[in-house]
């Protein structure tokens, strides 16, 4: 019996102790993890990757058939304005052109013998021409006369009439080509639009003799080339694909949900996947009027004023765009912050020793955290998610 008082007595003292570690726990309250809010600089940058881009391409194609002789420039390569870019087979075209200047010689020499030799023939045809016609009507007066006294038979005063007739009929025509061989004549006017033919038939055949050579329109670089020697190419095949000297461009497609937050001349800074070490500005100059409804995006482009020399066309980019700054926010994790996407977001505060939901205005946002322009303070203890406690639950605030 000495032995059974004392193992009663101890598990008595045990049975108060647990029930006073209980008490006291429950008058502590539950313990919870939280986080802190605090005070100091928040920044909201939109990333997004993209892709270098030329503000335009210049797709270059041959304007006539032909087999490719040389081509002069490969993919990369940099181009000064006029730079031969390719040259076609020009055989058959050099001929047409050498014919075409022969027929223009042929007519320039035409009209100058219209004018130099032409005319002074005329006159002097026609000038025989009236003297033989005054010739012929004094024959037939005579003839006439004396057929009339019985001299002559009438059939001799046919043949002075047809003498007549024919040189009348020379006289005339005469007068017709001295005429036609003024500088306003017929013959000159001839001469003239053969003249003018000829410069046209050898301005076109220069013109295609120039279709042999494709030149770069600008200084620029060359993106794609797509034709060898001894290719032959039709009208409107790209043959050479230019990227114009200037302005370097990047392109991306925003998720519409940030369009809000970007504006355009909101400065960038940009890292090429190739060379993630290396960073350049760029500023937003462009974004589009309309949202690409299949994939929820909008697309924007950004100038960059001095692109490093490692930039290539179609370079794939990360691009870090600064949507706002504050210097002195408060600032909560966003993970504190409960039914952020809706209108009325609230977060789960310790206060005084008791949960305290409290509506809250959020303002800006970085990576995992949130500005609070309303309603939490510096130094509030948060209730991170996903814990769910009821408003008014007595809990001992600990550190996670």
């Amino acid at each position: 019996m000495s032995l059974k008082h004392p193992v009663k007595s101890f598990a008595l003292v045990i049975g108060i102790a647990v029930i006073g570690v209980a008490a006291y726990s429950q008058l502590r309250g539950e313990a919870v993890s939280v986080v802190r809010a605090e005070r100091g600089e928040l920044r909201q940058a939109v990333v997004v990757s993209g892709r270098v881009r030329t503000p335009q391409r210049i797709e270059v194609a041959a304007q006539i058939t032909g087999r490719v002789k040389t081509v002069n420039v490969n993919a990369g390569e940099a181009l000064a304005a006029s730079q031969t870019l390719l040259q076609l087979d020009d055989a058959e075209l050099s001929a047409s052109v050498a014919q075409a200047r022969a027929t223009l010689t042929q007519s320039e020499a035409r009209l100058q013998q219209v004018g130099e030799l032409g005319l002074p023939v005329a006159e002097q045809a026609l000038r025989q021409a009236e003297a033989n016609a005054r010739q012929a009507r004094k024959q037939y007066s005579r003839i006439k006369e004396l057929v009339g006294k019985g001299f002559y038979s009438p059939a001799q005063l046919d043949d002075a009439q047809r003498s007549l007739d024919v040189a009348e009929s020379q006289w005339r025509a005469a007068q017709l080509q001295v005429g036609s061989n003024q500088p306003g004549g017929s013959d000159v006017r001839v001469a003239r639009g053969n003249l003018e033919a000829a410069r046209a038939a050898l301005a076109v055949a220069e013109a295609r003799l120039a279709y042999t050579v494709l030149s770069a329109p600008v200084a620029g670089t060359v993106l794609t080339r797509s034709v060898e020697p001894g290719d032959t190419v039709q009208p409107g095949r790209i043959l050479l694909t230019l990227a114009p000297a200037g302005d370097t461009e990047l392109t991306a497609q925003i998720d519409e949900k940030n369009l809000g937050l970007l504006v355009p001349g909101q400065k960038a800074m940009v890292s090429a996947d190739a060379y993630p070490g290396e960073r350049f500005a760029a500023e937003i100059n462009y974004i589009a009027p309309s949202v690409d409804a299949q994939r929820g995006s909008v697309e924007i482009r950004l100038t960059v004023p001095q692109p490093p020399a490692y930039l290539k066309h179609e370079m794939t980019v990360s691009i870090d765009i600064e949507a706002g700054r504050r210097a002195e926010a408060v600032i909560a994790p966003f993970v504190t912050v409960r039914e952020a996407s809706g209108a009325k977001p609230w977060i789960l505060v310790v206060r005084d020793g008791r949960t305290q939901r409290q509506p809250v205005r959020l303002g800006l946002r970085g990576a995992g955290k949130v500005e609070i322009l309303d309603g939490i303070a510096a130094g509030d203890a948060l209730v991170p998610t996903p814990v769910v406690l009821p408003e008014g639950r007595k809990v001992r605030a600990v550190a996670p």
